[in-house]
């Protein structure tokens, strides 16, 4: 059972890769919808996990909410300087981990 499954899901994951290559391959013209999505969607994701990160944050509370504005402004600093996205990952999240279990523990 578990074989099934794991074939199964990797069959899935190749079908839905190779899709846009057979459907929009050689000479068929990418659909306008497709490009709005395609340049629109990601930033929306990205807004979306950012609201919902911090939905749960007390912001008048100084030791709850100083951790994650400021691992959120390093993140942003970081992806301005290197315009890379793991480094602003790991960037932040490495120094929210520090604060919540060092300084503000």
């Amino acid at each position: 059972m578990i074989w099934a499954s794991i074939i199964t899901m990797a069959l899935v994951t190749y079908f839905v890769r190779l899709a846009p290559f057979v459907l929009f391959g050689g000479s068929v013209q990418t659909p306008k919808w497709v490009e709005y999505a395609g340049k629109y969607l990601p930033p929306s994701v990205m807004g979306m996990l950012i609201v919902y990160s911090i939905k749960g944050v007390d912001f008048l509370a100084l030791k709850a909410s100083l951790p994650v504005a400021l691992a959120m402004g390093l993140t942003g600093l970081l992806h301005l300087w290197k315009r890379n996205n793991l480094l602003s990952i790991l960037g932040g999240t490495a120094i929210y981990m520090i604060m919540i279990q060092m300084i503000f523990n």
